[in-house]
């Protein structure tokens, strides 16, 4: 269990998150692309909202890997 818990700190573990963070932005994709089609505004702002929380999110989960790198010694 201790090892489940420092791998989402790990830099494997950051780019696992990236990763799927990234494969939400298909579903949201998807959504807005049916919401343009049926003109339905709200679910239109809903998707501009979820890509919105998806580029928030992959931003700080790489700003937590430049913070890994910085951390590395073998890097420096």
């Amino acid at each position: 269990m201790q090892k489940a818990k420092g791998f989402t700190k790990s830099r494997t573990g950051t780019y696992v998150s990236m990763a799927a963070t990234a494969f939400g932005a298909i579903g949201v994709a998807k959504q807005a692309k049916k919401a343009r089609l049926e003109h339905d505004t709200l679910r239109l702002v809903d998707a501009a909202v979820s890509a919105a929380a998806i580029v928030t999110g992959l931003a700080i989960l790489y700003r937590e890997l430049k913070r890994l790198g910085d951390d590395d010694v073998l890097l420096g």
